[in-house]
């Protein structure tokens, strides 16, 4: 430990921690999500195509059409709840990156069936698994090469800390993720190691009264006139429903709803007193957020319109206070609309 960017005993320890979590071989931690993301990206060379699911977190897409695209790097959005599309998708691929379930819709891709395709076609699965943390989710188990998190979001869970990790499933991508954390500097400081430490002691606890709450909020919302569609892995009747059942040990705490247009979407907001507005999630409080000005904003209006993120939507992290107060000032806002 000559030097803290290059190791750092508390980082080194949350590394360890998180790789145990996923089940994987090794683990990197960032200063970012994003810088997480980057550091998966920094694998591919100029001149190699990335299919990526086509419903993806608006930081991602900056990343990788604004940014990595400059570079030579191609791009195909797809849609990944069928795993057919990606295997006739013409050409070469040297990954594919997906969410499950997505964000801000909920669609849900079957990480088993993309890990076989990507293996046929010898490109690497790299899963976002942010939204389920691996108290839900193991996405390595199922396949896939790499795990991104944000640890900002559930591994953290009190919104106290800004960090990324990616974790592999085996020692040869740890190699190169090791020596781009080192070269590139977008560590994860020894203190906001520490508060991630702390935050996975008690995940196996919160995350069962996250998925509680969620459940009961999004029941609420499912019954209300005002709320046109409410996007949850939860329901029986989601398209990804049985998917996401077999893949997973539980439903998660993202909502999203969609209230039809902007201004109702935005009466609700500025109605609420419980639910924070605010773009992350994963934290022991509610926050609640507009996709299509906010976590999306940079996707364009066509972009936006084509996916079916419309100016009405509201995606909410349910946290773990009492369900009751949140759906009473859920009610508030919904009578605001």
């Amino acid at each position: 430990y000559e030097y803290a960017r290059t190791q750092n005993p508390t980082r080194r320890a949350l590394e360890k921690n998180l790789a145990a979590l996923e089940r994987g071989a090794d683990a990197y931690c960032y200063a970012s999500g994003m810088a997480a993301t980057h550091a998966v990206m920094s694998m591919i060379k100029p001149g190699q195509r990335v299919a990526v699911s086509d419903n993806v977190y608006g930081g991602t897409h900056r990343l990788f059409t604004k940014i990595l695209a400059n570079y030579g790097i191609e791009f195909a959005f797809l849609d990944a709840t069928d795993a057919a599309a990606f295997d006739r998708a013409a050409g070469e691929f040297a990954l594919l990156w997906i969410e499950t379930p997505t964000n801000p819709l909920m669609k849900v891709c079957e990480i088993a069936a993309l890990a076989e395709v990507a293996r046929r076609r010898r490109a690497l699965l790299v899963v976002d698994n942010t939204f389920m943390s691996p108290f839900f989710q193991r996405p390595l188990e199922l396949g896939a090469d790499i795990v991104v998190h944000s640890t900002t979001k559930f591994l953290n869970g009190h919104s106290d800390s800004v960090g990324g990790v990616a974790i592999v499933k085996d020692a040869r991508h740890a190699q190169w993720l090791q020596y781009y954390q080192n070269a590139a500097g977008a560590i994860l400081s020894p203190f906001d190691s520490w508060l991630v430490l702390r935050g996975t002691k008690t995940l196996a606890v919160r995350m069962p009264r996250h998925e509680e709450n969620g459940r009961r909020v999004a029941t609420f919302l499912r019954e209300q006139k005002r709320v046109l569609k409410v996007f949850w892995p939860g329901f029986a009747d989601h398209p990804g429903h049985e998917v996401h059942r077999r893949q997973a040990t539980g439903f998660g705490a993202l909502i999203t709803f969609d209230l039809g247009t902007r201004e109702a979407a935005d009466a609700l907001l500025r109605a609420l007193r419980v639910c924070s507005l605010g773009e992350s999630l994963g934290g022991v409080e509610t926050l609640i957020s507009h996709p299509a000005t906010m976590t999306h904003a940079g996707y364009t209006q066509a972009e936006r319109d084509t996916l079916g993120i419309g100016d009405g939507l509201v995606r909410i992290s349910v946290g773990i206070e009492d369900a009751e107060d949140l759906i009473a000032d859920l009610r508030r806002g919904l009578d605001a609309v």
